[in-house]
Order: C-alpha cells, then sequence, then structure tokens
C-alpha cells in the first residue's frame, strides 16, 4: 500500500562495492536526529524571533515545523527509494539530470552549513559567553572559535555518532532544566515582579506591521530551527534497515523537537517580556534567571556553549566535506581536493570554507546568518519536493514509503513561499546568497574552462 512502510533486507543501495558498515540502529538515529536539530536556533535565536513576532512566539514555530514536517515526508520517500547517502543533490540529479543544477544544489548546501555556523560563532561569542568570560571581545572570539573548529576539523575528527548521543544528552539537559523551572515558575510565581508570568501575551503581535507578516517574516527566521533534519539524510546508507527505521526515526525525532521548541518558546514568552527578549542573545538564559535565580548561570551558559559549538563543527565539517568531494568529481578545481598527507584531511577545502565563514561572522548580525540559512535550504527544500513528483516514474524493485501526492505539493508551494519577499523576509538576505551562488557559479565557470564538461556522480559529493 501506498503509506505501508515494508522492509526488504536486500533492497539495493546503489553503492558499488560492499558500501558503508550499517551501523545506525534505531535508538542511535533518533539520537542523532535530534541532536542534528537542537543548536545555535533554540539556544541563541528565540529573542531574535519574538522581536519579529511579538509575544505570540509559539505561532512561528509552529507554523516552521508544519512545513519542516512536509519536507521530511519527501525525503523519507527519497531515503527509501533511493538508500544510499547522497541528500539533496543525489534526488535533484536523479531527476532532473543538469548537472549544473546539481552543483548548484551541493554548493548551497554547503553555503548554508557556513553560515550556520557562522551563526553559532556569533552565538558562541555573545550574552553565554559573557557570562563567564565578562567583557571578553566578541568579535575576537568569534574569530578564535571559527579558527578552532578549523583546528579541529584538520585533525581528522570525524561525526561520531556516539559523541552526538553524548552532546545531545547534554543539550537536552540544557533544554530540560528551562523546561522545568519555567513551569514551576508560571504556577509558583517569581520573585521579581518586573517578571510576572503574563500568559496573555502568547496572543500578542508586533504592532509595527500586520499579524500575518509578523508571523510569516518570524517563521522565515524561525525555519532556521528545523533545517537539521536534512543532514540525517547522509546517515542512511549507514543504517540498519533503512526502510523501516529511517522514517520512524525521523519523524519520532522531529516530534520530540517540536514538542520541546513549542514548550519552551510558550515558557520564554510567558516570563519575559518581549522587547527585553527581543534584544538578547541568550534568551534561555535570561528564562532560567527569571524562573531559577538560585540556579549558577556560568553553569546554564557552559551547557549552551556546548549546544552552540557542536552545531558549529558538524555544519563546518559537512561544508568542507562537501566541498572536497566536488572537486573529487572534477567540478570544482581539483585544488580543493588536496588532502594532508599527515592529517590525511582536506585541507584547502577546510581553509576556503572557514576563510569564508570568517568573513561572514565578521559583517554580519546573528539574524541574517540565521536568516540565509533558511533561506538557502528552503530553496533546496522546495526542488527537492518537485523532484519526489518528477521520480514517481522511476520505479524501484523493493517496495518502500511513499507520501501522499499532496504532501509535496504543499511542501514545495510553503517551502517556496517562505522563501519569497512576501513573508518580509530582509532583502539583504537575497543579497548574502547571491553574492555565495555567485562563488560557486564562478567555481564551475572556471572548471568548465580549463577542463570542459564533465560528468559525475552526485552521490559521490561529500565523500
Amino acid at each position: 500500500m501506498a503509506n505501508e512502510l515494508t522492509v526488504n533486507d536486500n533492497a539495493p543501495s546503489g553503492a558499488q562495492g560492499p558500501g558503508l558498515k550499517k551501523v545506525m540502529g534505531p535508538k542511535l538515529l533518533l539520537f542523532f536526529v535530534v541532536g542534528d536539530i537542537i543548536g545555535t536556533t533554540i539556544y541563541a535565536l528565540t529573542g531574535k524571533i519574538a522581536g519579529k513576532v511579538g509575544g505570540a512566539l509559539w505561532i512561528p514555530f509552529l507554523v516552521a515545523f508544519v512545513v519542516a514536517f512536509l519536507t521530511a515526508f519527501s525525503y523519507l520517500e527519497l531515503v527509501g527509494k533511493y538508500p544510499k547517502a547522497g541528500g539533496a543533490p543525489l534526488y535533484i540529479h536523479k531527476a532532473f539530470g543538469v548537472q549544473f543544477l546539481t552543483f548548484m544544489v551541493a554548493f548551497a548546501v554547503m553555503c548554508s552549513g557556513i553560515t550556520s555556523a557562522s551563526s553559532g560563532a556569533q552565538a558562541f561569542s555573545g550574552e553565554y559567553l559573557q557570562e563567564i568570560l565578562p567583557g571578553a571581545p566578541s568579535w575576537v572570539v568569534a574569530i578564535l572559535f571559527l579558527l578552532l573548529i578549523a583546528a579541529i576539523n584538520f585533525r581528522g575528527v570525524g561525526e561520531s555518532a556516539k559523541l552526538n548521543l553524548v552532546l545531545t544528552i547534554a543539550l537536552m539537559l540544557g533544554l530540560g532544566i528551562v523546561i522545568v523551572t519555567g513551569v514551576y515558575a508560571i504556577f509558583a510565581g517569581v520573585s521579581d515582579p518586573t517578571y510576572t508570568p503574563d500568559p496573555s501575551r502568547l496572543l500578542q503581535f508586533n504592532t509595527d506591521t500586520t499579524p500575518l507578516l509578523a508571523v510569516t517574516s518570524a517563521t522565515a527566521l524561525a525555519f532556521f530551527a528545523m533545517v537539521g533534519f536534512e543532514d540525517t539524510v547522509n546517515m542512511a546508507e549507514e543504517t540498519k534497515d533503512p526502510a523501516k527505521t529511517f522514517p520512524r526515526a525521523v519523524l519520532w525525532g522531529m516530534a520530540i523537537t517540536a514538542a520541546i521548541y513549542l514548550a519552551i518558546a510558550l515558557i520564554t514568552s510567558t516570563l519575559v517580556p518581549t522587547d527585553v527578549l527581543g534584544e538578547s542573545t541568550a534568551p534561555l538564559l535570561l528564562v532560567v534567571q527569571v524562573a531559577a535565580p538560585w540556579f549558577p548561570p556560568i553553569v546554564f551558559s557552559f551547557i549552551a556553549l556546548i549546544a552552540l559549538s557542536n552545531t558549529a563543527l558538524i555544519n563546518m565539517m559537512m561544508a568542507s566535506r562537501l566541498l572536497y568531494g566536488m572537486a573529487n568529481e572534477k567540478i570544482i578545481p581539483a585544488k580543493f581536493g588536496l588532502v594532508h598527507h599527515a592529517r590525511q584531511t582536506p585541507w584547502v577545502s577546510i581553509l576556503f570554507t572557514s576563510v569564508l565563514a570568517v568573513i561572514l561572522v565578521s559583517s554580519l548580525e546573528i539574524s541574517q546568518l540565521g536568516g540565509t540559512t533558511s533561506l538557502l535550504l528552503l530553496l533546496v527544500f522546495a526542488l527537492v519536493n518537485v523532484a519526489v513528483l518528477v521520480l514517481r516514474k522511476d520505479k524501484v524493485e523493493h517496495e518502500h514509503f511513499k507520501a501522499p501526492t499532496w504532501v509535496p505539493v504543499a511542501g514545495a508551494l510553503t517551502c517556496a513561499y517562505f522563501a519569497s519577499p512576501l513573508t518580509g523576509r530582509p532583502l539583504v538576505e537575497y543579497g548574502i546568497v547571491g553574492i555565495l551562488l555567485a562563488i560557486g557559479v564562478i567555481f564551475w565557470g572556471l572548471n568548465f574552462l580549463l577542463h570542459g564538461r564533465r560528468e559525475f556522480d552526485a552521490a559521490q559529493l561529500g565523500k
């Protein structure tokens, strides 16, 4: 049946040779999904989202999750149909077969990793760090943070699912502190009368614009909260029984994350006035200080920095790995594929992505970086939803999950809408995306002049 999940142990992976080792079971994959999604947005951008929408902070998060769930169903159909690591570039290449489009999608995903890591660096150098090291110069710390990430990346520290499990537990601990202390404060009251719990704020909108525009502009940024789930499709080939395991892990992971984010949005807006929240780069620290003034702020700040560090490292490793994969497939200059003989890491790709991140973090605000990440991936997701419909004509021997037709249609339309200026998205974000993608076009053009048109395997990008 169309929506029935079935298992076929002999389903082809499409890989040549033995393929990747299948080490990810249901629980480990679930933690990977949750850990990959939770990060910069909830810890650092909640205040900026509140500044756009007002006290009704929970609405843009809810809308963002609905849009993300639609796209997730499209990804699940494609992962079940083509259980091979590759992600959006692979699916779009199979659907359209246009080398340049495949390359630009891969480059956009790479750029989203860089902008996401840059927003993490901005958040790392903000108020959480000031609680631990008062007076530390923010821009210097942000750059040093990116250089440290680059050094770790160069040493060859890979993405470890077990390490992700440990870090995810730490992230969940921080969010658990916010939820438990926040709920208690809402019902028991707080000692500071300035922060008396006010549930009426949950239905208040930004008075500088219409409620619709307030919600859509905030949702355009809030969607950054869900962009991590795209990374998980690259784990499909390393997952045991992907046709059965993957859909359940992704949907449960997204549902858990949605519940946590909505709970924190409700608590945060109830306890902290919107004007105070909108100015903060450490909104969850504010909640803990209001709800539990006895809790050491330095401890919570340290937990928040762990969350931001994990997000930045994962994204920078993904970006450099993807750039290296493009060089290996000879679709950008081969120099980016150079590997250090001792460390066995793609040092040129690491250097390039790190320099680009430093430039971005030195010249843009955290909300612009988060919005740019959201914009890049919304464009990619819109294409993925269209690819699902195009690939319906491509039949495979094994059974797999199939989303109702209306889901990818709705996913494509909603992603395209939230990527458009109609939402009130700042025009500067389109300029940033244009510059980043222009760099990609230059790479493609240089390689075309040097080597001519070359065929490549989209599934090998990032490997």
